[in-house]
């Protein structure tokens, strides 16, 4: 727009990532739709788009069956692709016109003026011991200043959660609470005979338990890749459940192993996802800027699918951002071209999918399946979603524990093994960026009576209960092994866990994702 129209911007993207694209995570069978209208040459542009959708299967699994049903997800046109491969290629397009990124700084906080207006943002400071006390190589934090801040952090942004919280955006846009998912996945590499480019799969049912929302994908890439998923929705009761062990529960399943059998893991990751859908979308657009793609949360949650409905809001947020710089134009006409796009339709028609499952596996099948077959959104009615996911978590005494096979170390994978793959790598001698709003809370309440979750429900074991000197269960944080899937930043009890940005760089170092 700016060399259209002969303006003169300076654009910055600030990167948490070591570079471009190391933190991103996705599925993906990808929907160009946005990207269309983005880029229309892309094909010719050689973006890492290559391997079409050639089959599309849905099962529902029982732990020796794969039952076939009738694939509701309509992939025709669509493409399997590693999204962190994408967003470098973006990354690329974006510099060559003019954008400056950087790779590589975090931003931890958020800069206001005298009249509570965003003005930009503030990194954190490096070189920082675990004591508080500077390092040879500290080096201060940066403020960078802009007439309009974009959020774009994705799930569960940390700075997008404090702007809504702050101007009451849930609120101003009758939002409901956001709901959230987690996605644990692997990318393997199998024997060519085996491999099936664009082939994809989507399950319900087994290793979850009828009460626990969920489901798997696998996914032919290119190159005998193939990625593996289990996605729990993260409003599950039973405190005793773990996905990364229900995950490598569904690698043994009998029609998923012969795929994996004599395969190898290339990488390993895991990153929460939003479940609102649109009666959980806040008002986007605060003073001084606006919040954008999945930390707004425009996934579409029957399609599986969020990345061009993300995009397409970024795309949005441009043209309003360019005309209120420009034209004066007030950016909250940024929420009306929202509503006024396809965004909007989409994800009003798909509204009473995800909450038709708060009854249930079964009556969620049924209730899903006259949404998707018959009404196709055109009622009137609204479902509301369950009590937040925090809040789902039953004491333990309500049910008994899990016992979760070994792994084998051929298809199912223990946590430091899997940790290797993912690449993540942080400063050790670092304040923690997993803080505890109240330190008493791990061991008065989450393990005498929640039975310490965060050791199950983080797949990276951050969360680790050991012995003092006196004998005494302590809650010690790995912060070193953290994957920034926020699920403990959602799941916890009593929301004592704060998760803030470590050093700029830390963390997975994602290629394939």
């Amino acid at each position: 727009m700016c060399r259209e129209r002969n303006a003169d911007l300076s654009v910055c993207v600030l990167e948490k990532g070591a570079e471009v694209g190391a933190h991103i995570l996705s599925g993906n069978v990808f929907e160009p739709r946005a990207l269309n209208e983005l880029i229309p040459q892309w094909k010719e542009q050689e973006a890492p788009i290559t391997t079409p959708v050639s089959s599309d299967k849905f099962w529902f699994l029982t732990k020796g069956r794969a039952i076939s049903l009738p694939s509701p997800f309509n992939n025709k046109g669509n493409y399997v692709i590693s999204l962190s491969q994408l967003i470098r290629w973006m990354g690329a397009k974006a510099e060559e016109l003019g954008v400056e990124i950087y790779p590589g700084f975090a931003a931890s906080e958020i800069l206001f003026d005298a009249n509570n207006k965003v003005i930009g943002i503030g990194t954190n400071d490096m070189g920082i011991s675990k004591d508080g006390s500077k390092k040879e190589n500290f080096q201060r934090g940066v403020e960078i200043k802009g007439r309009i801040t974009l959020l774009a952090e994705g799930c569960r942004g940390s700075l997008s959660e404090k702007i809504m919280k702050k101007y009451n955006l849930r609120e101003k846009g009758g939002a409901e609470h956001q709901t959230y998912a987690l996605g644990i996945k692997e990318v393997w590499e199998i024997d060519e005979e085996k491999h099936q480019p664009g082939a994809v799969i989507h399950t319900l049912g087994w290793p979850l338990d009828h009460k626990t929302y969920g489901g798997s994908f696998l996914y032919h890439m290119k190159d005998n890749l193939v990625s593996i998923g289990l996605v729990v929705a993260l409003n599950y009761q039973n405190p005793f459940m773990s996905p990364y062990e229900e995950f490598q529960k569904l690698k043994h399943h009998p029609a998923i192993k012969p795929i994996l059998e004599g395969g190898t893991v290339i990488q390993y990751g895991a990153r929460t996802l939003n479940e609102g859908g649109f009666q959980s979308i806040p008002y986007p657009v605060f003073p001084g800027g606006a919040i954008i793609g999945c930390s707004a949360g425009f996934m579409n949650v029957p399609k599986i699918k969020g990345t061009h409905t993300a995009m397409k809001s970024g795309m949005l947020a441009a043209e309003v951002t360019f005309s209120a710089l420009n034209e004066g134009v007030d950016m909250d006409t940024y929420w009306d071209a929202l509503r006024n796009s396809w965004i909007w339709e989409e994800l009003r028609k798909s509204r009473n999918y995800r909450p038709a499952f708060e009854y249930g596996l079964i009556p969620g099948l049924a209730l899903s399946g006259l949404e998707h077959y018959i009404f196709k959104g055109r009622h009137s009615f609204t479902l509301k979603h369950g009590k937040p996911d925090h809040e789902a978590t039953n004491a333990a005494q309500l049910h008994s524990p899990i016992h979760y096979p070994k792994a084998d170390g051929v298809l199912s994978f223990d946590v430091p093994t899997s940790l290797h793959r993912s690449n993540t790598n942080h400063e050790h001698d670092q304040p923690p960026h997993l803080r505890l709003r109240d330190p008493k809370i791990p061991e008065v309440l989450n393990l005498p009576v929640y039975a310490a979750p965060e050791s199950r429900y983080c797949p990276a074991r951050v969360y680790e209960y050991v012995a003092d000197e006196h004998n005494q269960m302590k809650l010690q944080i790995n912060a070193q092994n953290c994957l920034h899937c926020k699920a403990c930043d959602i799941k916890d009890p009593k929301q004592n866990i704060e998760w803030t940005v470590p050093e700029g760089g830390g963390g997975p170092g994602y290629s394939v994702m």
